[in-house]
C-alpha cells in the first residue's frame, strides 16, 4: 500500500489537483482529483473534509470510520489514516486544509484544544442533516471567497474568525447527534458499566491498577476523546469522575470484609498507596474508609 505524506497545505492540495491559494490553508474541491488506490496517509496538518460520496472505507487505527454521503471527518497532525478500497474510486466533496502555523498569534490557537472531534478516530465521524450541510457549504464558500482576494492586514483575521465559525458548528452539531444518538450511547455506557464491573472482579487491579479512561475507551474500540465527551453528555459526569464513583462503591461493598484491612482492600483496588485510597474516599464520603465501617 502505497503511504502519501501530507506535511504541507500545498501537498495536500497537490494530492487533489488543486491549487494552493495560500501556504497556511486552503479550500480544497476533491473533485479535481484523479481516481485514487488505495493508500496509508500521513498527516501534519489539520483537515475537516465534507465526505459528498462513499469513496472507500477510511480506517484510523485498527478499526474504520463510520461515514457516508454528508459526512464530515477530522483529521490532525500526527495521525495515519488508510483509504482501503479494491478498486480506484473517485473522491467527491470539500476540504479545508490548514498548517499548525496558521493559528500562531490568534485567538483560535488557545482554542484548538477544545475541538475534541480532531481526536476522534473511528464510527465517530458527523453525520449532517440537510440543513447543517448547506452551513458548512456556505461557510467553505466564504473562505473560498476570501482565499481569492489580495492578500491585506484584514485576510489572516477574517480567514481563521471563518474557520473559528466552521469548528463552533461542528460543536454544536456533534452535541446534537450525541442527543440522536441516545440509544447507541446508552449502549455504550451499559457497555462501560459492564467493563468495570468486570475489572473489578478480576485479577486487573492487582496487576494493572485502577481502571483508566484510556483502557475503557480502547476497550470499546472508541476515542478516549470522543468516550469522555459521551461519558460527559450523558451522566454530567467526567470519565474519570464515573469511574472514581465506581471505585468508592465497590469499596464501601469491600470495607466490610473481616478477613482484610482497610489496606488491603486499597490494593485489592488497585491503589499503589492506601493513603491514596483514604484520601479520594473521604472526598467522596465526607469520612475515611474506616469511620465509615464503624458507622455501619
Amino acid at each position: 500500500m502505497e503511504t502519501i505524506k501530507l506535511d504541507t497545505v500545498n501537498n495536500y492540495s497537490h494530492f487533489y489537483n488543486n491549487t494552493t491559494l495560500n501556504p497556511l490553508i486552503n479550500v480544497v474541491d476533491l473533485s479535481k482529483s484523479n481516481p485514487h488506490k488505495s493508500a496509508k496517509m500521513t498527516f501534519e496538518v489539520y483537515c475537516i473534509v465534507l465526505k459528498q460520496t462513499k469513496c472507500g472505507d477510511l480506517r484510523y487505527g485498527n478499526t474504520y470510520y463510520d461515514y457516508q454521503e454528508g459526512t464530515l471527518v477530522f483529521f490532525a497532525p500526527g495521525q495515519v489514516v488508510e483509504v482501503v478500497n479494491t478498486e480506484p474510486y473517485q473522491p467527491f466533496g470539500m476540504a479545508i486544509c490548514f498548517h499548525p502555523d496558521l493559528l500562531l498569534h490568534t485567538s483560535l490557537a488557545k482554542q484548538m484544544n477544545d475541538y475534541n472531534f480532531f481526536s476522534y478516530n473511528t464510527n465517530e465521524a458527523l453525520h449532517l442533516s440537510e440543513k447543517e450541510k448547506i452551513l458548512i457549504l456556505d461557510i467553505f464558500s466564504k473562505m473560498q471567497f476570501e482565499l481569492e482576494q489580495n492578500i491585506d492586514k484584514h485576510s489572516k483575521k477574517l480567514i481563521t474568525s471563518h474557520l473559528e465559525l466552521l469548528l463552533d458548528y461542528c460543536t454544536r452539531f456533534y452535541d446534537r447527534q450525541f442527543i440522536t444518538r441516545e440509544n447507541t450511547n446508552k449502549g455504550i455506557l451499559a457497555k462501560f458499566e459492564e467493563i468495570l464491573n468486570g475489572y473489578f472482579h478480576s485479577e486487573k487491579p492487582q496487576n494493572i491498577g485502577l481502571p483508566s479512561v484510556a483502557f475503557c475507551a480502547d476497550s470499546l474500540h472508541i476515542s478516549s476523546n470522543y468516550f469522555g465527551d459521551l461519558i460527559k453528555k450523558e451522566t454530567g459526569k467526567s470519565a474519570q469522575e464515573y469511574i472514581q464513583t465506581k471505585v468508592i462503591d465497590v469499596a464501601k461493598e469491600r470495607i466490610f470484609s473481616i478477613d482484610k484491612s482497610i489496606s488491603e482492600v486499597a490494593y485489592d483496588l488497585g491503589f499503589k498507596y492506601p493513603q491514596h485510597f483514604t484520601r479520594l474516599f473521604k472526598q467522596r464520603t465526607g469520612m475515611t474508609p474506616n469511620e465509615y465501617k464503624h458507622l455501619n
